[in-house]
């Protein structure tokens, strides 16, 4: 098992992951949605994708973006995305895409890694507070919805 940092090059593979990865959260499958969005994040330079690799195929994936902390006036990690393939689960690739991902946060310099999932994903939780993320009980998230 490889993981490593995706690029334009693999746009392809990354977005059948992608879109397989919001299928996941109840969204419809839209395969050109997905390439599109990811192109952009790839274009400017919006996020950091890493990609594991078993045997020539794209199993799982990890997605970031920048963020500051305005208080400690340092970097901030949102690990926005992670995703394995069904058939692929179980193996440790998401702890390795999170270990990765946590090296790459550290390495530039940033004071932490956030994620948030979803209540019901017990799974993802227990993954997270494994690999000692605390839940959040001091500070409330809100998100107003635009669109």
């Amino acid at each position: 098992m490889e993981v490593f940092l995706a690029n334009i090059n693999h746009l392809e593979s990354v977005s059948v992951l992608f879109d397989r990865y919001r299928i996941f959260y109840n969204q419809a499958s839209n395969l050109e949605a997905a390439k599109e969005f990811l192109k952009e994040r790839f274009n400017n330079n919006d996020s950091i994708v890493f990609a594991a690799n078993d045997n020539g195929e794209l199993v799982g994936f990890t997605q970031l973006y920048p963020s500051f902390s305005s208080v400690s006036m340092k970097r901030v990690w949102i690990l926005n995305d992670l995703y394995v393939e069904e058939s692929h689960r179980r193996r440790g690739i998401a702890k390795l895409l999170m270990t990765v991902a946590e090296e790459y946060a550290k390495e530039s310099g940033a004071i932490r890694v956030i994620l948030s999932t979803q209540i019901s994903n017990i799974t993802a939780q227990k993954l997270y507070e494994a690999r000692d993320y605390v839940k959040n009980e001091e500070f409330y998230h809100y998100a107003l919805r635009l669109q």
